[in-house]
């Protein structure tokens, strides 16, 4: 059988690093004085290793939520000796004293991406990497040009205490650091630095530089950047104000090979992006294999005419270009981007991976082009693919639902980004898309969910959440986050008004995680709050007096999760759960399928013998009788009912302390109701355990409570001989049967039924056809 998509497994090394990183102290690591975390003596890690460690922590720290920071965890790599660094991608969340830690280190690359808790501090830390560095970027640093105290640092002067400086404000721009010193660096990514700083005067000591990224700078006087014309071979100004000064800088860049002159959108542009231009820049830039221009407006017009345009098949040969600068082009390009301009609607673009709005495939490249430092643009093609998953179809599923997971986690403090990721996800892992979709896929697209569940109590996020896990196989798939899902859920249930449609979704869920699973599971949910916070639902339904999908899931749920668990159902009693089963029934005497989920529930709870004398009371027992007449979802109601009192009775005549009704006469209309139903009706139950009807079968104290057992085994052995057959015999019920057919006090029907139950599974053995199922 081939495998699915995105099935390949982790490599070990990552196995191993993700093991380590969450065992440090059983593995590399010891507690030192303190509680102080310090690495082994004897461990002596290379680069390749260490590189792994510190990034592969960083996308824990950020995306799973069950993984704490540790502090002190940089401090392990602070001496080259024995842990050596050398490519790091930090964000967020690091500090100064996380730099500072590592500055003895030979880094050659050194990314910090939105790092604002970054000060000047880090600024000068960097003058201990200026020997080695071949690559910085400071892309989303705000504050880094900004010292917390009040006097500027030379390089290596030592800032002091660092709490003390957290409590002083970022107020005053460090202009006295430079990047004199920096010789070996070759790439800079300065994206977002704020206005106040000299950009002019910081470049000038790098005059090597062939990667430059300004995305969002003011540049007051672009020709500045004519230094590195025959160096730069690629220059990033995203969201730059451009002007005929820059432009005419840009096309002096002889060697350039990537160029990125788009913007976010149209607004607030004066610059009008010409055929002229266009043409200046593919004439001028020989060696380019990638440009961007999405979100510029073209102001004449640059394609040729529609019928030109319509004639032949798709092509990327420059001489057939629908967009005339580019049929200039010596070669087609390997990036073209031409995302929010109507370029990208033509036939002919003469490159191989082109963003854009126009189809799936275009859609997919922006997506991937974009996530990582332009979120507000990724996060509208996100959009347009939940647009195409939703009305259309995909056809690349596999390479679409990656790429919105790289984004949720990439991105999981920005809601726009989470509420447009978990609807598209909801249409992507939907029925029509399943059995393309490995099992570690899907729980990767449960991981971001659920990341997204906790960051934001957002009601849309909340809703597109829980949508997307209802395409799931509940509980099997959910179960290696089991614990978590529900925590969630019922915080998501906590608050008493909650939107209606969350809240039917949630219990849903909450009624499906605690169905068909072991009894560790129910004990340990129950110990979570859940019982409570059902019963909560309940009441405030009945405030309401609205018996709706969430009344009725909430019992349903109740009558999961106490299924063979005494714990789950003496909670139940504790939390008054039997005033409003009362309540329930007087409020709502019509409605069938919260009779039988009611009376499902309270047949688990009289299965405890401990618990029984709790409902040996004249109201419950009037109530339990009355139900036996029941012809409420078929014989569910009056079944279940009786169940219950089959086991109050079990109990004997020696605990039964109610004076009205008498036992004998509720027993007596046990009979009649046993003998009303149908042996051949189909059934609305399920049990995966026949022990709680067995007990009631090799006794004389009760004969009525016999009888509906055996009974019970015979309607299901005779309805679901392939399901049910195989269990009785399996717990040993086919001896407890002849029992019955020994005792002088089972009825002579009960025995003809045992018998006729022996049979069946007798039957069920014989035929071949149903022993090879």
């Amino acid at each position: 059988m081939a495998a699915k998509a995105g099935d390949n497994p982790d490599s070990l090394m990552s196995l191993c690093t993700v093991f380590c990183l969450k065992n440090l102290r059983r593995t590399m690591c010891y507690t030192g004085e303190r509680n102080k975390l310090c690495l082994r003596p004897d461990v002596f890690l290379p680069s390749e290793i260490c590189d792994k460690l510190v990034n592969v922590y960083m996308d824990l720290v950020y995306t799973d939520s069950n993984f704490e920071a540790q502090d002190g965890f940089f401090q392990l790599f602070s001496d080259p000796r024995s842990t050596r660094l050398t490519r790091l991608q930090l964000r967020d969340l690091v500090r100064d004293k996380d730099v500072e830690a590592i500055k003895k280190q030979d880094l050659i690359e050194l990314h910090l991406t939105s790092c604002d808790h970054l000060s000047a501090r880090s600024l000068y830390t960097l003058c201990s990497f200026r020997h080695s560095l071949v690559s910085l970027s400071l892309f989303g640093c705000s504050h880094i040009f900004f010292r917390k105290g009040v006097a500027p640092l030379a390089c290596g002067e030592d800032y002091g205490d660092e709490d003390e400086e957290e409590r002083m404000p970022r107020h005053a721009v460090d202009s006295e650091f430079t990047f004199q010193g920096f010789n070996r660096l070759r790439l800079l990514n300065l994206g977002g630095m704020q206005a106040v700083v000299d950009i002019e005067a910081l470049l000038k000591p790098l005059p090597a530089l062939t990667s430059l990224d300004l995305s969002g700078v003011y540049l007051p006087r672009p020709a500045f950047l004519a230094q590195w014309r025959d160096r730069l071979a690629s220059l990033v100004l995203y969201n730059v104000d451009l002007s005929e000064e820059l432009i005419s800088t840009v096309v002096q860049m002889s060697r350039l090979r990537h160029l990125d002159i788009s913007r976010e959108n149209q607004r607030n542009s004066k610059f009008k992006m010409t055929r002229k231009i266009l043409t200046s820049i593919v004439q001028s830039l020989g060696n380019l294999v990638s440009l961007d221009i999405s979100g510029h407006i073209m102001l004449d017009n640059c394609t040729v005419p529609q019928f030109e345009d319509a004639m032949g098949r798709p092509s990327i040969e420059p001489s057939k270009s629908s967009i005339y600068p580019f049929q200039e082009l010596k070669r087609p390009l390997q990036f073209l981007g031409l995302y929010n301009t109507t370029l990208c609607n033509v036939t002919h673009i003469p490159a191989y991976k082109v963003t854009g709005s126009k189809n799936e495939e275009q859609v997919l490249n922006a997506i991937e082009a974009y996530t990582e430092s332009r979120p507000e643009l990724a996060h509208r093609a996100i959009n347009q693919l939940f647009d195409i998953a939703r009305i259309q179809h995909c056809s690349q599923l596999l390479r679409a639902l990656q790429l919105v997971i790289a984004a949720l986690k990439c991105h999981k403090y920005d809601k726009s980004i989470q509420v447009t990721g978990s609807a598209a996800l909801f249409y992507l892992t939907n029925t029509e898309y399943r059995n393309e979709q490995s099992v570690r896929l899907r729980r990767q697209v449960i991981e971001v969910v659920l990341n997204g569940m906790e960051q934001y109590q957002e009601v849309t996020v909340q809703r597109n959440c829980c949508l997307t896990l209802c395409n799931f196989s509940i509980p099997e798939e959910l179960e290696f986050q089991y614990h978590r899902v529900n925590l969630l859920l019922l915080k998501i249930l906590e608050p008493a008004r909650q939107d209606e449609s969350i809240q039917r979704i949630a219990v849903h869920l909450c009624n499906a995680l605690v169905c068909q699973v072991d009894n560790d599971h129910k004990e340990a949910v129950g110990k979570m709050g859940f019982v409570k916070t059902m019963l909560n639902l309940i009441q405030k339904k009945l405030q309401d007096r609205m018996c709706d999908q969430v009344m009725e899931f909430s019992w349903s749920a109740l009558w999961n999760i106490t299924d063979e668990t005494p714990d789950n159902c003496q909670m139940f009693l504790n939390c008054n759960g039997m005033d409003l089963f009362l309540d329930c029934l007087q409020e709502f005497p019509d409605k069938q399928e919260l009779h039988r989920n009611m009376l499902g529930l309270l047949g688990n709870v009289a299965e405890v013998r401990a618990l029984r004398p709790q409902l040996l009371t004249s109201q419950f027992i009037t109530v339990f009788s009355n139900l036996l007449d029941s012809k409420a979802d078929g014989i569910e109601v009056s079944y279940n009912a009786c169940g219950v009192l089959s086991h109050i009775m079990f109990d004997g005549p020696d605990v039964w302390s109610v004076e009205d009704p008498e036992r004998d006469w509720v027993m007596d209309k046990m009979w009649d109701a046993i003998q009303s139903w149908d042996v051949t009706s189909r059934r609305n139950i399920n049990y995966r355990s026949f022990e709680p009807i067995l007990r009631l079968l090799p006794q004389g104290i009760s004969p009525v409570s016999q009888h509906w057992a055996t009974w019970a085994l015979f309607n299901l052995v005779s309805v679901y001989p392939s399901k049910y057959c195989p269990l009785l015999v399996k717990e040993g019920g086919v001896a407890l049967l002849e029992k019955v057919l020994e005792l002088d006090s089972s009825q002579p029907e009960t025995k003809d039924m045992a018998r006729k139950v022996m049979e069946q599974c007798e039957n069920f053995k014989e035929d071949p056809m149903e022993t090879s199922r």
